[in-house]
């Protein structure tokens, strides 16, 4: 008898009332959730409402998982990064809608939402009629918002890319599904580049900003990033170029006029074929007058809140293309045989040490930890984040219950 099956068949001859004892207590406060200690094996990150992090985010524990049905996969999830669409997810305002949890979730009009849409986990057991993976493989999610911020789910075997473990970093498996795809994408499917070309990006220092210049650099791309100023911009730029950046430039220098002229002279008068906007407001109007003729402007953010507004005569005179691009969207319209191409792509990158894993700080929720505690961890968590006290790329790493 396996290790699960006897932890199921000791829960089926508990009491009927300790059986039941794990579902949550929706007239909590705060919208904690109650847990039982007696049965819990593993714990997630929930909300039931859309609404502001830090007050309806709670941590739940729960039992351990049951065998896997046929067709799926036991995974125990080793770090998962808090990325700013899913703190949008949760407040209810990104345009990708998550599914409740139907196996955490016990009453059909409060349901529960895992949080998290990225992650790396490690197979626990395999379901008849599973093929290709096998316990203590590296797998990531291929589903939108499947809900990763936990110690331990039951997937379905289409929902997960086994990820190869040799030469990558658990923070590098963690983060390759949603930020390097990004990159990697918007550089290759919208202006046919070849080594020597030059593209111009705002948002430099941000996590896709970062991926941007090294993919980049890997392909003898040259690059103009557009950073903030900042009392430390000297040590920003500097961090940028030994990344492979060209050229890093702030936005005050942007407004500049005398930046076109030295613009064209690095590129020695040779066009820009692409620009990547992630910030929008009048430094992408600015930045979008640096680019040739025929070029694409691609904008997959718009962290200014402000409009994008561009000259007519971009259009007319420069024959600009302008595009939107959501990594999302790429999944959806692409097959499971692309999906594993560009991930079999981005790792052999990662393995020659031309793509390195974001700078990271793990959050670990301690198995030993109470639920109240450790939703007192999750909220602070993203509260510190959203005051820009973290400077870098935040992965959580939830525990199996004590």
């Amino acid at each position: 008898m396996s290790y699960s099956h006897a932890r199921v068949l000791a829960r089926r001859q508990l009491p009927r009332q300790l059986q039941h004892a794990w579902r949550p207590q929706y007239n909590m406060p705060n919208n904690t959730f109650s847990t039982s200690s007696v049965l819990a094996g593993n714990r997630a990150i929930v909300y039931n409402t859309n609404g502001d992090p830090a007050r309806v985010l709670s941590a739940f524990s729960f039992p351990e998982l049951p065998p896997p049905p046929p067709n799926t996969v036991n995974i125990g999830f080793v770090l998962a990064p808090v990325n700013p669409a899913d703190i949008n997810v949760i407040e209810g305002v990104y345009p990708a809608k998550p599914e409740p949890d139907v196996s955490l979730s016990q009453e059909k009009d409060r349901p529960l939402f895992v949080g998290g849409n990225e992650g790396m986990g490690k197979v626990l057991d395999v379901g008849e009629g599973v093929v290709g993976l096998r316990k203590d493989d590296w797998v990531v999610m291929t589903k939108p918002q499947s809900g990763t911020w936990l110690s331990a789910k039951n997937v379905a075997l289409s929902d997960v890319l086994k990820v190869p473990k040799q030469g990558l970093s658990e923070a590098q498996a963690a983060t390759i599904t949603v930020n390097p795809p990004t990159a990697y994408n918007m550089l290759h499917d919208f202006a046919q580049l070849v080594e020597g070309d030059w593209i111009v990006q705002n948002g430099a220092n941000s996590a896709v900003g970062q991926v941007v210049i090294q993919i980049a650099a890997a392909k003898g791309y040259k690059t103009v990033n557009f950073i903030r100023d900042r009392d430390d911009v000297e040590l920003l730029k500097q961090h940028l170029k030994l990344l492979g950046a060209t050229h890093v430039v702030t936005y005050d220098e942007l407004f500049d006029k005398s930046l076109r002229a030295k613009v064209k002279t690095w590129t020695e008068g040779k066009d820009i074929r692409l620009g990547l906007n992630c910030i929008g407001g009048k430094t992408t109007t600015l930045m979008a007058q640096l680019l040739g003729n025929n070029a694409h402007l691609v904008s997959y953010g718009a962290m200014s809140k402000e409009p994008l507004s561009l000259p007519t005569s971009l259009f007319i005179f420069k024959n600009l293309t302008c595009h939107g691009f959501w990594q999302t969207r790429w999944y959806y319209d692409k097959s499971l045989e692309q999906r594993q191409e560009l991930l079999k792509t981005l790792t052999a990158l990662m393995r020659d040490g031309k793509l390195r894993g974001p700078d990271h700080e793990v959050l670990t929720i301690g198995g030993t930890e109470s639920d109240v505690s450790a939703s007192e961890k999750i909220r602070d968590l993203v509260v510190r984040l959203g005051q820009g006290m973290y400077g870098k790329k935040v992965l959580l790493r939830v525990e199996e219950t004590a």
